[in-house]
């Protein structure tokens, strides 16, 4: 089997600049312009077409936990930069990790972290072939996100009872 090359004169070398003579011959005469499709295309759905499901859910989740993931990433670093900044600066970092908004912050990142480890698990059996099924499916969603805030919760119950506040 011969190899084609470059100074084969059986191939055409692909020439970006007549593409542009052929659209300029196809502007100026537009009676050579070949027939558009005539009939309805559908429109692409939506979420006003389609309803709500579990597995919806799990994955717009699953992205958003990704990001928050990301955002709480941030605030580690943060932390321990002021932690290596000095006591006066870790003493604001705890101090604001402390407060209301900053404990928000925190449940809200071990819920991510939970979710996201719980979720992930799942799709590593999906990615082993098991729970394929539809009903397998919602199920295993719906143990992801109820597992999610069981494990935040038992998470904070330790930290609450250990520390306490």
């Amino acid at each position: 089997m011969a190899v084609a090359s470059i100074s084969d004169p059986t191939i055409t070398p692909f020439r970006p600049h007549a593409l542009i003579h052929v659209h300029a011959a196809l502007a100026a005469n537009p009676e050579k312009r070949p027939p558009m499709a005539t009939r309805e295309r559908p429109l692409s759905p939506h979420l006003q077409i389609y309803t709500w499901q579990v597995q919806m859910q799990s994955s717009i989740y699953h992205r958003a936990t990704g990001i928050l993931l990301s955002v709480g990433a941030l605030v580690i670093t943060c932390g321990l930069v002021s932690l290596a900044a000095g006591p006066e600066r870790w003493e604001s970092f705890t101090k604001f990790a402390g407060s209301i908004p900053g404990l928000v912050v925190l449940c809200g990142f071990s819920w991510a972290l939970s979710y996201h480890l719980i979720n992930g698990i799942r799709h590593l059996l999906q990615d082993g072939g098991l729970g394929f099924r539809i009903p397998q499916f919602v199920r295993n969603s719906l143990i992801s996100m109820i597992g999610s805030v069981v494990l935040t919760a038992a998470v904070w119950g330790v930290i609450l009872a250990r520390w306490g506040h």
